[in-house]
């Protein structure tokens, strides 16, 4: 296990047992109750924190693409309806997820929304905050930690510098995990949306299907099944792991963005621990609804409860401003 899958399993391990206390949207450590800096304040502490940072470590998570657009996942908006409009229609589904969840009468059908949610993510344009993101972090040397799984992070910098620890849009796994390969799900899903047009099912024979058993595939994703944390799910532990470890003597920041309340234990909880005990570290979350910051760590970072969108815009005009 690497150095960083270790502070997440640990993380894990506390969110099991505290399972309530999350649930409610609180924490198990204490939280600052220092009066939060006016948000002026906090731009220009952000800009500052990053401009004196030796590097990065992104951590990004469900909030920064929702920021964006990418809201369908829980909600019954226009971006579901845009995409999702003729399931909502015949089903009533309130958001993306309520579909991937659903009793299919077959799996026919099934895959036809899978296929629509798959192509909806891999072909989605670069959202806005990534973009500002980008600019903010671009001269510093940096890596980029994430749960999302929509590839929103590959289509701005190459595999080395991303990890995707809970899975990736663009591959596919055997349902049964009878193999360790992943194998590509962007031509199959392309197909499948060719095949299916305006129906709602695509061709029992377009079905994917694992290369080695003949089972059925499933998307390389937590949360869809049965998760195959095998050899690439290693490689993306292995990444951030020997990143981290190569810098954790510099002036490192972690820079926390969109976490949930849902999954504190892949980023944020592993962040204030190593913010906390690297001396040279610093910290910064920015979410809309909670942007928590520990006491142990209150002197070292800021927490900005806002719009990722706004902030990022903010922060980039502030550091190029300044130049």
């Amino acid at each position: 296990m690497t150095y960083f899958e270790d502070l997440v399993t640990e993380a894990q391990m506390h969110y099991s047992y505290h399972y309530g206390l999350y649930a409610n949207g609180d924490s198990i450590y204490p939280l600052s109750s220092k009066k939060p800096l006016p948000y002026e304040q906090l731009i220009s502490e952000f800009s500052r924190l990053v401009k004196n940072s030796d590097c990065i470590i992104v951590g990004g998570a469900s909030g920064l693409s929702a920021a964006g657009g990418g809201d369908f996942y829980y909600e019954d908006n226009e971006s579901y309806r845009k995409y999702f409009g003729k399931y909502a229609k015949k089903y009533g589904f309130k958001g993306a997820f309520a579909g991937t969840m659903a009793r299919w009468d077959t799996r026919e059908e099934f895959w036809g929304y899978l296929a629509t949610f798959l192509n909806t993510t891999q072909n989605a344009p670069l959202r806005q905050p990534y973009k500002d993101l980008h600019q903010i972090i671009k001269e510093k040397d940096f890596f980029i930690l994430t749960t999302n799984q929509d590839t929103q992070f590959l289509k701005l910098y190459p595999e080395a510098k991303v990890a995707e620890i809970q899975g990736d849009h663009r591959f596919f796994q055997c349902s049964c995990c009878c193999t360790d390969e992943v194998f590509d799900a962007t031509e199959p899903v392309r197909h499948m949306i060719e095949e299916m047009g305006d129906d709602t099912a695509i061709p029992t024979d377009l079905i994917p299907r694992c290369p080695h058993c003949g089972r059925e595939a499933f998307p390389w994703v937590r949360g869809y099944g049965n998760f195959l944390t095998g050899k690439k799910y290693q490689e993306e532990y292995e990444k951030i792991s020997k990143y981290l470890l190569s810098h954790k003597d510099k002036k490192i920041l972690f820079l926390e963005l969109g976490v949930g309340r849902m999954t504190p234990m892949f980023i944020q909880e592993p962040f204030w621990y190593l913010t906390k005990t690297l001396p040279k570290a610093n910290y910064i979350s920015v979410n809309m609804e909670y942007a928590l910051l520990p006491q142990s760590i209150e002197d070292k970072g800021i927490a900005i409860t806002g719009d990722i969108g706004k902030v990022l815009s903010d922060v980039k005009k502030e550091m190029y401003y300044e130049e």
